[in-house]
């Protein structure tokens, strides 16, 4: 049966694709699309109506109301909509239904081409168990832990004082930080499993858990993979993805600035041979804990496109949704393992619509400047505009910016400089965190990991300070409303500072604010 898959995905035509997205990577994969002559189908929501892919396609369909349960999970809609516009093939982005085993089947029944692995992949990776089990016989190194679902209670303390506290509670169809729960002794464990269990059942309809030994300080590295139908897999190399808030990525880059060639050489067959488990094809992504001493264990496989791909574009020199595309109408790699190589350093930003200042929380609103960057090595995948408003019922991602440099020192000082020109008012974003990062020892030295926030973050930080000559600016235009003739005002240093509108600056600084 596979020969005569081969032969027939081999020979397939593709005229047009629908995307099952929205925002920037709906936009990115119309792009790739258009290049390659192929035509697009849009799908979009009420609160889409005016998206900018919406405009982008060659046909968009409204498939239902904002919530995202009312259209773009809408599986059965989607399909109809490939129907009666005869598409050929669905590329599903990532989120919403990109790691969806039942939706990849339906549409290989309904004779589309789905622009991913197989459903069968899918479901062997997407339970955390079932993955640990598959690659159990390929000898990748995997965190000592458990790889059944643990349902009693007793056993499950008989397995961590053997592992070692602390130990690690986990959902096995989790993802994001949900139902993952850190004990640190045996008397807090059946609480904490407890807590774990409601909130993965809540979360996934699915309580099962395990245990795994917990990695204090880990960094998160993960290797891009890329197979064919004709049993070719190769390994893109790494990204570092350690600086993280609840569990999810904010600032991603390529190269890792830790791995030797020898550890990222080990990492990426141990990748390889994660797909190899799953008969992967397509693009995915093999995620790995890296300890202190620079040991790795498996963590988790991703079915699909990840957020952070450009930065692997950017050194390899390869655009990973035309790839996609290839492999999806059934064509070879075309390139061995040895003839990729890494060329420079690549920096993602991830400038979403939140308030670092006040946890990281959602700051939805209207876009009253949007200006992006622009110069050599700096790329904005995005899909606003200026006075578009940042709707409530998606994730608050506004753009991924990303800095290409020859040098890592490079990339970061184009970062800082990409951030300075991104003009963003009325919500709050993480640029300013951005910058923060960049410029922080820990991140220039390369010594950090995933507690990064936690170890060197202070919120307090970001907030806006006067220097002596700002607040001369400031009074300078207090005087000039108020018609007094003299204000005194603290700078950030606590220091007194007189004002009289007739020194000899007053004119210039009342400009300058």
């Amino acid at each position: 049966m596979r020969f005569v898959y081969l032969f027939i995905q081999a020979n397939l035509i593709m005229k047009k694709i629908l995307v099952a997205n929205r925002g920037e990577i709906a936009l990115r994969v119309m792009r790739t699309a258009k290049e390659l002559g192929i035509k697009t189908v849009a799908v979009y929501s009420e609160a889409d109506r005016n998206a900018l892919h919406v405009r982008y396609a060659d046909e968009a369909v409204c498939i239902g109301p904002a919530a995202s349960s009312q259209s773009y999970l809408k599986m059965d809609t989607i399909l109809e909509v490939c129907k009666n516009l005869n598409v050929d093939a669905i590329h599903p982005g990532y989120g919403f239904l990109s790691e969806n085993a039942v939706f990849a089947d339906m549409v290989a029944a309904a004779g589309i081409t789905f622009i991913g692995p197989t459903g069968d992949a899918m479901r062997t990776m997407g339970s955390k168990i079932g993955a640990k089990q598959a690659v159990s016989k390929f000898n990748v190194p995997m965190v000592p832990g458990t790889q059944e679902a643990l349902r009693d209670i007793e056993e499950g303390k008989r397995i961590a004082a053997s592992i070692g506290y602390p130990v690690l509670i986990k959902a096995s169809a989790g993802g994001g930080g949900k139902g993952m729960r850190v004990v640190e002794k045996n008397e807090e464990f059946e609480e904490q499993i407890k807590m774990a269990q409601g909130e993965a059942k809540s979360a996934f309809g699915d309580d099962a858990v395990f245990i795994e030994k917990y990695v204090g300080s880990p960094r998160h590295i993960e290797i891009q993979i890329l197979g064919d139908n004709h049993g070719n897999i190769v390994y893109l190399f790494e990204r570092e993805c350690s600086i993280q808030r609840r569990h999810q990525k904010l600032i991603e880059e390529a190269p890792s600035s830790c791995l030797s060639p020898e550890i990222r050489k080990a990492m990426g067959e141990a990748a390889v041979n994660v797909a190899k488990a799953c008969n992967y094809t397509g693009a995915g992504t093999v995620e790995f804990l890296v300890d202190e001493q620079l040991n790795f264990y498996f963590l988790e496989m991703n079915t699909r496109l990840q957020v952070e791909h450009p930065v692997t574009e950017q050194i390899v020199g390869l655009d990973l949704v035309k790839e996609q595309i290839r492999v999806a109408k059934g064509e070879q790699l075309g390139y061995t393992q040895n003839e990729l190589n890494i060329h420079g350093h690549a920096i993602e930003l991830r400038v979403c619509a939140e308030d670092p200042i006040n946890n990281f929380l959602p700051d939805i609103g209207k876009l009253n400047t949007y200006k992006t960057p622009q110069g050599y090595g700096v790329r904005v995948d995005d899909s606003f505009e200026e006075g578009m408003e940042i709707p409530i019922h998606y994730d608050p991602m506004i753009a991924k910016l990303i800095t290409f440099g020859k040098t890592r020192e490079e990339a970061i000082s184009r970062m800082i400089r990409a951030i300075d020109d991104y003009h963003i008012t009325g919500i709050e974003t993480t640029l300013q965190f951005g910058k923060y990062v960049m410029q922080h020892p820990a991140f220039i030295s390369g010594n950090f990991d995933t507690k990064f926030i936690d170890k060197h973050f202070n919120p307090e930080q970001l907030k806006p300070t006067f220097e002596n000559a700002d607040i001369a600016a400031l009074a300078a235009n207090v005087l000039f409303s108020s018609g007094n003739k003299k204000i005194s005002i603290s700078d950030n240093l606590n220091n007194n500072v007189s004002i009289e509108p007739t020194s000899s600056n007053w004119v210039n600084k009342r400009k300058a604010y």
